[in-house]
């Protein structure tokens, strides 16, 4: 499944939380080396919930449209 053209544009939220999620991805792949265990632990933790949260956006947008 991907979205094309202006589906990022229509679906604000999808594209806020998965701007969210790229950036916490990236900020953990910067800093991996230097987080401590429990951060770590709270990295996964944050990464699950963003993925839950652009899985729901997703699903919703699919159902809106039928």
């Amino acid at each position: 499944m991907t979205f094309k053209g202006p589906e990022r544009r229509v679906n604000r939220e999808l594209r806020e939380v998965l701007d969210e999620l790229v950036e916490h991805v990236r900020y953990v792949a910067r800093n991996v080396k230097t987080m401590s265990q429990q951060d770590l632990e709270y990295a996964e933790e944050r990464l699950e919930w963003l993925a839950d949260e652009v899985w729901r956006a997703a699903t919703e947008a699919m159902e809106a449209r039928g």
